[in-house]
């Protein structure tokens, strides 16, 4: 059932009660909303968190001007998305925003910095969005404009883009203009309350109602999708229990280790390469470019470092569209990458962003693009989720739990094998621990290319290891049972379940900037104070999981943690972390090391 307008008439001004939603969407670049920090003002406190983004709806309420005045910020979305490239969980939050101000909202406030840009995808976007709640919603909402200072051209800004001109007639032509840094003037708020009087009183003083059976239904889902993340990261910890009992004692030495990037555009490949390399090797700047470039054809690129005395090529190969086809170019490119890592890749990382939606489509366009490999391919898979910090104080488990079917069945076919990556930081050593654990399950073999003159390359499976006797094979069988009853044994009854919240803000948790001479040009002012630190200064402090993560699939690093990271010097974190991933760099690593004088490059065309 739909929500419906009603009428509660008979109020007199000012209103004893105000109630107000926040909505809106995120830039790709350039201005924030400020929808928190337009929340803060309004109720003259800080409530709601401005260093990170908001993931869940959060509420705050405080007597102003003699209201009582109840504010909800709502999660933005990507302003150049459509609403089914939205993740499931922000639609669901964005729907739960109207149901934290029971009986419904007076008004909403569409949050847009004055000096934005506005072209019609945004339109369009905005459009999508908004079918989330009840198509009267117009007739509740004031266009907010946000202003770094007094004197702004409105007219100038709206004459600029028909798409913000359209946007204003929807909603009456109703609009303020919030200085957002003057947060001493008490008047420009009461003036707000005011404009928001104004136009309930046209609405016959009603406000925007809710279906209660709606409400019902959509917090049975939420609650649905948290009991299933819960489940899914007690099946990870066992499974990793297990799996640690298993190949106890059969990791191998390596000295080389060769990875590809999979993903489709805006996925943040780039990104994932140079974390893995602890250096800005990849272009990220190209990541800014994906959403306008429409290139037919791109390659691979590959990037050669040795980090901590192992030398290590990553392979980023070329992203695809949302809504397109897989074109034949593009399969043949990678699997060009894989041979550009002879004699093959140890492991394929299936890059996906959290920030969006993963659709039958993404499913359908990994598999075509793997299917060159066959289905052993899939032996050396992994899935790395980026952009942890949009899930902000959600759980990585929450995200999968809702995004249905599609993603799941991809976690099926890659083990159960997931790590979440947040753009700010998080424990890198746990993702090669998760790649030493898929290179130990492979008994050191690798998915190779062969080149034959005259035919097309062939795929084959190289095994490094010399054929086995009877012998052999019983004593490894027996060596698997009791390792499997030793995990049984140890298997708690109840597995004990984090919470799925994470701690921590986007200021909290970050990584150095590599080179050590010039910050990053991509990401805002935190990214930009912060990164100047050396990886030689950062390898002094320990970077293990956090202890409000899962563990498996950390995201950030925790508040807590990070508070500590400031005074210990480092313990034996990354030594046994090291000693774990390469067994026989035991005895001569004294300390960390990263060595800058292995970086080769071919092609430079990547997205």
């Amino acid at each position: 059932m739909a929500d419906v307008d009603v009428s509660n008439s008979g109020q007199s001004q000012p209103f004893p009660e105000l109630r107000i939603v926040l909505i809106g969407g995120r830039e790709l670049r350039g201005n924030p909303s400020n929808r928190s920090k337009t929340g803060n003002i309004i109720l003259g406190k800080s409530v709601f968190d401005t260093k990170r983004r908001t993931a869940q709806c959060a509420v705050g309420q405080q007597a102003v001007h003699g209201r009582q005045v109840t504010v909800v910020d709502s999660p933005g979305w990507w302003w150049h998305y459509p609403l089914e490239n939205t993740a499931r969980l922000d639609q669901l939050e964005i729907k739960n925003s109207i149901y934290m101000c029971s009986p419904g909202p007076h008004a909403f406030l569409i949050v847009i910095p004055v000096d934005s840009v506005f072209p019609h995808i945004f339109k369009l976007s905005l459009e999508e969005h908004l079918k989330l709640f009840h198509k009267n919603v117009f007739k509740h909402t004031i266009v907010l404009f946000t202003a770094q200072y007094s004197a702004v051209s409105l007219e100038d800004e709206i004459s600029a883009w028909p798409a913000l001109k359209w946007l204003l007639e929807q909603c009456g032509n109703r609009k303020y203009v919030l200085n957002i840094h003057n947060t001493q003037d008490s008047t420009q708020v009461k003036t707000l309350f005011e404009k928001i009087e104004a136009m309930v009183a046209e609405n016959a003083g009603g406000y925007y109602s809710t279906d209660l059976a709606a409400g019902d239904a959509l917090r049975q889902e939420m609650q649905a999708i948290a009991h299933r993340a819960s489940e899914r990261f007690a099946e990870v910890q066992t499974q990793r229990r297990k799996l640690k009992a298993l190949i106890e004692g059969e990791r191998q030495p390596n000295t080389d280790l060769r990875i590809v990037l999979v993903g489709r555009k805006e996925s943040g490949k780039s990104m994932v390469g140079n974390r893995i390399l602890l250096d800005e090797l990849f272009d990220t700047s190209l990541m800014k470019k994906e959403f306008q470039c429409n290139r037919e054809t791109s390659k691979c690129v590959k990037r050669i470092r040795n980090v901590f005395r192992v030398d290590v090529t990553v392979v980023e190969t070329p992203g695809w569209p949302t809504d397109t086809t897989i074109p034949p170019w593009l399969k043949d490119e990678v699997l060009r990458g894989a041979s550009m890592c002879a004699p093959g890749p140890h492991v394929f990382l299936l890059v996906i962003a959290i920030s969006k939606a993963f659709t039958e489509k993404d499913l359908k366009a990994i598999e075509e693009v793997l299917k060159p490999f066959s289905e052993r391919v899939w032996r050396h898979c992994m899935v790395v989720f980026t952009w942890g910090d949009w899930l902000s104080n959600r759980s990585i488990e929450e995200y999968i739990a809702a995004e249905g079917t599609a993603l799941q069945r991809l976690l099926e076919k890659c083990r159960n094998r997931f790590y979440a990556l947040s753009y700010y930081g998080g424990a890198v050593m746990e993702l090669f621990r998760k790649i030493s654990d898929i290179i130990t399950q492979n008994k050191g073999q690798c998915l190779t290319t062969e080149d034959k003159p005259g035919k097309k390359q062939k795929l084959l499976w190289r095994l490094k290891q010399p054929t086995l006797t009877e012998e052999e094979w019983d004593r490894r069988e027996q060596e698997l049972i009791d390792r499997m009853l030793k995990a049984v044994a140890q298997e708690p009854e109840e597995p004990t379940l984090r919470s799925v919240k994470m701690s921590g803000s986007l200021d909290e948790a970050f990584i150095p900037y590599m080179s050590g001479e010039a910050p990053s040009e991509y990401g805002g002012p935190i990214w930009r104070q912060k990164a100047r630190a050396k990886v030689s200064e950062w390898l002094k402090f320990g970077a293990g999981n956090s202890d409000v993560t899962s563990g498996v699939d950390s995201m950030s690093v925790s508040a807590s943690y990070m508070e500590k990271l400031d005074g210990n010097p480092l313990t034996d974190k990354i030594h046994h972390a090291m000693q774990c991933f390469y067994p026989e760099k035991d005895k001569t690593m004294n300390h960390t090391r990263v060595s800058t004088d292995s970086v080769k490059t071919q092609h430079r065309h990547s997205f």
